[in-house]
C-alpha cells in the first residue's frame, strides 16, 4: 500500500498540470450538470415493512386520485381579544379568503371552517384546509405566494392568521450558511497549525473542490433518485470535514519529511505513502459506517448514507492526487515543519505539547484512564431518559408561521389536533364492511385519551373505510403512542377486518421502533467490519478492541449531551434551542454511523504513527510519545476543524440540522480530546508490548498492507531514483 501510494504521490507531483486540470474539469462538469439538472421534486418518506406504510400504500390503491402525497396547507384564523370568529365581519373575511385560495391553479380543494365544523368550541379559532395536486417540493412559487398573500390579506382585517402544513416548505439554505461558518473557522485553525497562508489554503481548496463535485453530483441525481435537501447538506457537512482533515494530514507529513532533509518530490512521495495510507484506511472506515446505514432498510437513510460515503471517497482521492500536485505548485513557499522565517532548519526545538502530554499520561495511566471513563460515563447518563420522535411544526422556531399555526391549533382544539391518527379499515374480505367499520369506530371511542372519532368514510368500492381519530395528548407524548398500540392490539383483534393505523404520528412511532430494532445489527455489522480492517492495519487484536470500546464511550456521551440540550433544554438559550422535545428518531443510529467513522479517523492517524515507531524499534512507551510528538498537534487541529464545520450548522433554523450539527461536533470533541488523547495512550501504556500482540497464525494469514511505510525505508539515503523515467522539475 505505502509503496503504491508513494509512486502515486510522486507521479501526481510530476504530472501536476494534468492532475489539476483533471479535477478542475470534473468540478466544471459536475457544476454544469447541477445547474442544468431538473428540480429535485418531492422527497418521499417511506418505511418499508411497517404498518403505517402498509396503510399508506393501501390508501393509494383503494382511494385512487386522492393525491395522498399532495401538499397540504392549513390556514388558521384567530379572532381579536373579546371577539369570535363567528362574528359577521370575520365570517365574511374567511369566506373571501377561502374563495381566494380556491382560485389557485394547483388547488384540489379548500374547506370552509363554518361548513366543516372547524371552529373551536369557544369560537375564537378556526381553520381552512387546502389540498394541492402536487407534492410540497414541486409546488410552483406562484402557488406559495398566493397562499402567503391570502394570509396577508386576512391579517389586514385585524385577524391573527398563520399557515401550517407542508405547502410553505422551502429548500433550506442551512447547508450554505453552515459550510461558510465552518470554512471560516477551519481557515483560522489551519493557519495557526501550519503557520502559512499557502499551506493552510491547500486543504481548504481541495476540500471545497471535493464537496463541490460531491454535492453537484447529488444535485444531478436528485430528481432520478429522489434525494432531498438533507442528503446534500449531510454530504457537504461530512465531505468538508474529512476533506480538510485528510489533506491536513498529508501536508503536515510532507512538512515533516522536508524537515528531515528530503527533496520535495521525495517528501511528497513519502507523505503520500505513509499519511496517505492512513487516509485510505480512515476513509474506508467512514465509508463502511455510512454505507452500512443501508441495512436499516429506510430508503431516506440509505440515500443519505450512500451520498455522504461517495463524497468521502472523492475526498480521499483528492487528498492522494490533488494535494501532491498542488504541493508541486507551492514549491519552496511551504517550509519544513518547525522552520520559521529567519530560523535555521537544523536548530534544536523543545519538546512540544504533545510530547509533554504523552509523557504525563504514561507516568499516570491508571488515573487518566479512570478519570476519562468516569467523565464520559457521567455525561452519558441522560441517555437513559432518551425519547425518540420526528420533528414536526411544533419543533420549529417560534418566529415561523408554521410554528405559530401549530400553537394556535393546540390552543383552540387541543394538543392532539396536530397529530391525528388515520385508521384504515380493510373490509374487502368482510361479510359486512359497514358493520366492521362500526365495530372499529365504537371500539376506539371506548379507549382512553380519545377526543374525537369521525364517522367512517368508504371508498367507491365500499370495501375500505377511513376513520380519523384526534387524541387528547400531543403527537410526541407517550400517551399517544399507547393509544396507537391499543388500537392495533385491542380494537383490531375484535374487528372482522384488517385494521391499520397510519398518519404522521403513527409513522413516527413505527420509524422509531424500526430504528431501535436495527441499531444492534447495524452496530455489529459496522463495528465488526471495521474491527477486521483495523486488525489488518495495526497487526493487533487489543488495539482495535480498545478503539471500538472507546468509540462506544464517546457516542454514548454525545447522545447524553444531545438529550440534555434538545430534550431537557440545558444550555438551550445559548444554542438557540427554542423548543425541547423528543430526539430525532434517526439520531442514535445516524450518530453511531457517522461518529464511528470519524472516530476511527483519529485512531488510525494517531496510532499508525505509534505503530510505525514501534515497528522501527522503539519501546511501547516511547512509541506512544513519538506518536504524540508527530501527530498530536495535527490530530487536535483536525478535530477542531471538524468541530468548527459541524458546529457551523448549529446556527441553522431547522431543528434537525441543528441537532445533527451539535451532536457530531460534541461527539468529535469527546472522541478526539478524551478518548484518543487521554484514554488511548493510557491503555497503551498499561498494556505495554501486549497491545501489539497478534497470534502467529493470524499474522501469517493477514495481508501485509504496510501502512507504516516499512517498504519505503529501503529507499532512504539512496542516490538512485527508483523511478528511472523521472523528469527533473525546477521547484
Amino acid at each position: 500500500m505505502a509503496s503504491f501510494l508513494y509512486r502515486l504521490g510522486r507521479l501526481a507531483f510530476r504530472r501536476r498540470h494534468f492532475v489539476a486540470l483533471l479535477w478542475v474539469a470534473l468540478l466544471t462538469l459536475a457544476g454544469l450538470g447541477a445547474v442544468n439538472a431538473p428540480a429535485a421534486g418531492s422527497t418521499s418518506f417511506s418505511i418499508p415493512g411497517t404498518e403505517a406504510q402498509k396503510a399508506f400504500d393501501l390508501l393509494e390503491q383503494r382511494f385512487p386520485g386522492a393525491s395522498a402525497d399532495g401538499a397540504t396547507g392549513r390556514m388558521v384564523f384567530k379572532a381579536p381579544e373579546g371577539e369570535k370568529m363567528t362574528d359577521a365581519a370575520h365570517r365574511a373575511t374567511v369566506a373571501k379568503t377561502v374563495k381566494e385560495l380556491g382560485d389557485g391553479s394547483e388547488v384540489v380543494s379548500v374547506t370552509d371552517p363554518f361548513t366543516t365544523n372547524a371552529v373551536s368550541r369557544d369560537g375564537t379559532v378556526a381553520y381552512a384546509s387546502v389540498r394541492y395536486d402536487a407534492p410540497a417540493m414541486e409546488l410552483e412559487d406562484a402557488t406559495r405566494k398566493a397562499l402567503e398573500k391570502a394570509a396577508d390579506d386576512a391579517r389586514d382585517t385585524g385577524l391573527t392568521v398563520d399557515v401550517g402544513g407542508d405547502a410553505l416548505q422551502a429548500r433550506t439554505e442551512a447547508g450554505a450558511a453552515g459550510e461558510a461558518v465552518g470554512l471560516a473557522l477551519a481557515a483560522v485553525v489551519l493557519v495557526i497549525t501550519l503557520g502559512s497562508l499557502i499551506a493552510a489554503g491547500l486543504p481548504l481548496l481541495t476540500a471545497v473542490v471535493g464537496v463541490g463535485i460531491g454535492v453537484s453530483t447529488i444535485a444531478v441525481l436528485a430528481k432520478a433518485l429522489d434525494l432531498g435537501d438533507t442528503t446534500s447538506t449531510l454530504a457537504g457537512m461530512i465531505g468538508l470535514a474529512v476533506g480538510i482533515d485528510y489533506a491536513l494530514f498529508i501536508v503536515s507529513r510532507y512538512r515533516a519529511e522536508l524537515a528531515e532533509g528530503r527533496d520535495r518530490e521525495e517528501a511528497v512521495g513519502r507523505a503520500t505513502g505513509t499519511a496517505g495510507s492512513a487516509v485510505v484506511f480512515a476513509g474506508l472506515t467512514v465509508v463502511i459506517a455510512l454505507a452500512g446505514l443501508s441495512v436499516v432498510n429506510v430508503p431516506m437513510l440509505t440515500k443519505m448514507g450512500l451520498a455522504a460515503a461517495g463524497t468521502v471517497v472523492i475526498a480521499v482521492l483528492i487528498a492522494l492526487t490533488m494535494i501532491p500536485a498542488l504541493l508541486g505548485y507551492a514549491g519552496r513557499r511551504i517550509r519544513p515543519a518547525g522552520q520559521k522565517r529567519g530560523t535555521s532548519p537544523g536548530k534544536a526545538v523543545k519538546p512540544n505539547l504533545g510530547t509533554r502530554w504523552a509523557s504525563f499520561v504514561i507516568r499516570r495511566p491508571a488515573a487518566v484512564l479512570l478519570l476519562g471513563v468516569l467523565g464520559l460515563g457521567a455525561v452519558a447518563l441522560p441517555v437513559s431518559q432518551l425519547e425518540l420522535g420526528l420533528p414536526d411544526d411544533g419543533s420549529q422556531s417560534t418566529s415561523t408561521t408554521q410554528r405559530r399555526a401549530y400553537d394556535l391549533l393546540s390552543e383552540g382544539f387541543g394538543p392532539g389536533f396536530n397529530g391525528p391518527l388515520m385508521i384504515v379499515v380493510d373490509a374487502k374480505d368482510s361479510a359486512d364492511p359497514k358493520a366492521a367499520a362500526a365495530t372499529v369506530t365504537d371500539g376506539i371511542k371506548d379507549l382512553e385519551d380519545v377526543v374525537t372519532v369521525t364517522p367512517a368514510t368508504f371508498n367507491k368500492a365500499g370495501d375500505t373505510a377511513t376513520v380519523t381519530v384526534i387524541p387528547d395528548s400531543e403527537p410526541s407524548s407517550t400517551q399517544t403512542e399507547d393509544l396507537v398500540h391499543a388500537i392495533r392490539d385491542d380494537v383490531a383483534s375484535r374487528a372482522d377486518a384488517d385494521v391499520l393505523v397510519t398518519g404522521s404520528t403513527a409513522m413516527n412511532i413505527d420509524f422509531s421502533q424500526k430504528l431501535a430494532d436495527a441499531l444492534v445489527p447495524y452496530l455489529a455489522l459496522v463495528v465488526g467490519l471495521a474491527f477486521l480492517l483495523l486488525i489488518v492495519v495495526f497487526r493487533s487484536i487489543l488495539v482495535p478492541l480498545k478503539a471500538a470500546l472507546g468509540f462506544l464511550l464517546s457516542v454514548l456521551a454525545a447522545l447524553g449531551a444531545v438529550v440534555a440540550v434538545f430534550q431537557w433544554g440545558w444550555l438551550g438559550g445559548v444554542l438557540g434551542v427554542e423548543e425541547t422535545g423528543p430526539i430525532m428518531s434517526m439520531m442514535p443510529i445516524f450518530m453511531v454511523g457517522v461518529v464511528f467513522g470519524l472516530a476511527m479517523d483519529y485512531e488510525v492517524f494517531l496510532v499508525t504513527r505509534m505503530r510505525e515507531a514501534y515497528v522501527h524499534g522503539e519501546s511501547p512507551s516511547q512509541a506512544v510519545v513519538t506518536g504524540f510528538k508527530h501527530s498530536a498537534r495535527v490530530v487536535v487541529a483536525a478535530a477542531v476543524i471538524m468541530m468548527a464545520v459541524f458546529g457551523g450548522f448549529i446556527s441553522s433554523g431547522e431543528s434537525m440540522i441543528k441537532m445533527i450539527g451539535f451532536g457530531l461536533a460534541i461527539a468529535v470533541f469527546f472522541d478526539a480530546f478524551v478518548v484518543r488523547m487521554a484514554i488511548v495512550p493510557a491503555v497503551l501504556a498499561l498494556l505495554g508490548r501486549r497491545a501489539w500482540w497478534l497470534p502467529k497464525w493470524l499474522d501469517r494469514a493477514l495481508p501485509d498492507v504496510d501502512v507504516e511505510g516499512e517498504g519505503l525505508r529501503t529507499r532512504a539515503d539512496k542516490d538512485t531514483d527508483p523511478d528511472e523515467d523521472r523528469e527533473l522539475v525546477r521547484v
